[in-house]
């Protein structure tokens, strides 16, 4: 019997840990390319691409819809990229709390909507404390449909439904055409930070 030695064995320890880790790492990665829904706290409930938990601040502290006022603020284009903000202000007389992202679509005259709803940065959700009249803005962002080569529509309005909340606010869309499908048709939200992103 030929005794292996000390490093030949610690070498075939840790490739056998490398394929069991590799194997491991192909079954998680196999359940998401399977659309395994994926929770993300912080996020509106209209949205669609999986269910969302209780934000981490309690519910009794979170701006509902008619304590908000929305807008949509100046575009800031870049690279081919147009980044506009979503802005919520708080209209009401207490101070509350935003976490996460909104819920937001396109919709043309008739109120159909235009596109599919919006994919979300992997960015991690904070929570934005607003005193009354303070604001709470979320990135909206796309690739200009003329330099990406994606079907365009302009919409009529943009719908916005707060973090975790289930009534919407609709806000007119001035911004132009916006990708509503093919090439580098997608639109991103990224998460809500203090202020008015101007």
């Amino acid at each position: 019997m030929v005794k292996a030695s000390p490093g030949r064995r610690r070498a075939g320890l840790l490739m056998s840990a490398v394929a069991v880790l590799a194997a491991v790492a192909a079954c998680g990665t196999g359940a998401q390319q399977a659309g395994a829904p994926r929770t993300v706290p912080g996020t509106a409930a209209p949205a669609t691409d999986g269910p969302t938990t209780t934000p981490a601040s309690p519910a009794g502290t979170r701006c509902h819809t008619p304590e908000l006022r929305a807008s949509v603020g100046r575009n800031n284009p870049g690279a081919g990229q147009e980044n506009f903000p979503i802005v919520l202000t708080n209209a009401s007389e207490r101070t509350c709390t935003v976490r996460g992202y909104p819920g937001a679509a396109f919709l043309d005259a008739s109120g159909k909507q235009l596109g599919p709803d919006p994919a979300r940065s992997p960015d991690p959700p904070g929570t934005v404390t607003l005193a009354p009249g303070d604001s709470a803005w979320a990135g909206l962002t796309f690739a200009n449909p003329e330099v990406s080569g994606a079907r365009a529509a302009t919409p009529a309005a943009l719908l916005v439904t707060p973090p975790d909340e289930r009534e919407p606010l609709k806000v007119t869309w001035t911004g132009g055409e916006v990708p509503v499908s093919g090439n580098e048709s997608t639109v991103r939200l990224i998460t809500f930070s203090p202020g008015t992103g101007a």
